[in-house]
């Protein structure tokens, strides 16, 4: 095992004393989605926004409310048809925000030349599972039905997520295969939590890693799913544990070496393996949960971008040689 950046080490000890999920009240969690966090922290931890990106705030009108979209494209001349990805921030299904993944998703914008849909889905513990799920396919559809108006190919679609909003890009590919659409190109799952039943080995051998403890990964299943253990088994909560994982799109699975659900990203990579499902799984090592989103003291968080990049311009791109407009 390789040891743990010293930087990563005291931002973990500085994160814990801050606020742990673990000892929040639900007052305390409303508090938190409501302020977000300081600029500065997030220009500093959380990356920069990437010049030569645009940003668009959209309300769109779901099942369950308005929710917010927010859409990223390349600036310039727009192009006729971009391929899309659209993202599913992480923070447990009860922190996070669209604002958190501005370096991810305009990295991916820029570097793939693609339009970017980030969903801010509905959070708990006001609003429990399903929520969450159903959200997110509504968003993925939205996107799917308006591809005209957003200037973007729905043969090259795809979905990506971090943490919770891995497991959510699980669920979403799920439930476009089995319900009406949309065709799912790729899915991209950065440290994805699929099994909530907590069955996974790394939850005993990485218990105290530092960022995401087992402690905490058991208060954000509490908080999402509530006190029913028997929702856990609901594939739309541990997408693992579906009857059939045959028929889903190509995935890139990354799993950190430091991390409570490691084994949760690499079960499920073996799964889509064992289902016939075109997979690439890579394990950064020395790495802590949370990485992607932390690129100001994350080292691999730039090369786990460009890895995300090139699978997507596989999937994407090359495999549409006749879809690449001249810009």
């Amino acid at each position: 095992m390789v040891a743990l950046d010293r930087r990563v080490r005291l931002l973990g000890r500085a994160m814990r004393r801050a606020a742990s999920i673990s000892s929040m009240t639900p007052a305390d969690i409303e508090k938190a989605q409501q302020q977000g966090a300081p600029p500065a922290l997030l220009a500093r931890l959380f990356g920069r926004r990437r010049p030569g990106v645009d940003v668009e705030n959209r309300v769109v009108d779901l099942s369950g409310g308005r929710r917010r979209l927010r859409i990223y494209r390349p600036s310039g001349t727009p192009r006729a048809s971009r391929p899309v990805v659209v993202n599913f921030h992480g923070g447990g299904w009860t922190l996070g925000s669209v604002e958190g993944g501005d370096w991810l998703c305009s990295g991916v914008s820029a570097d793939l030349d693609a339009v970017v849909v980030s969903v801010d889905y509905r959070l708990a513990p006001t609003d429990r599972f399903p929520a969450a799920v159903e959200d997110c396919y509504e968003a993925t559809r939205w996107v799917a039905e308006h591809a005209a108006e957003l200037g973007v190919d729905t043969d090259r679609l795809a979905v990506m997520g971090d943490s919770a909003g891995g497991n959510l890009a699980a669920v979403v590919s799920l439930l476009a295969r089995d319900r009406s659409g949309p065709a799912i190109a790729s899915q991209i799952l950065i440290y994805p939590a699929t099994d909530l039943t907590l069955a996974s080995p790394s939850l005993t051998t990485n218990a105290e890693a530092p960022v995401l403890s087992t402690d905490e990964v058991r208060a954000f299943r509490g908080h999402y799913l509530g006190d029913d253990e028997a929702v856990a088994l609901d594939p739309r909560a541990s997408p693992l544990l579906a009857d059939d994982h045959t028929g889903l799109p190509p995935a890139l699975v990354q799993v950190a070496e430091h991390d409570p659900i490691r084994d949760d990203g690499v079960r499920y990579a073996e799964a889509l393996r064992d289902a016939g499902v075109p997979v690439r799984m890579t394990e950064y090592v020395g790495m802590p949960h949370g990485y992607m989103s932390l690129p100001g003291v994350c080292r691999s968080a730039p090369q786990a971008l460009h890895e995300v990049v090139a699978e997507l311009r596989d999937r994407l791109v090359a495999r549409h040689p006749h879809r690449q407009e001249a810009r």
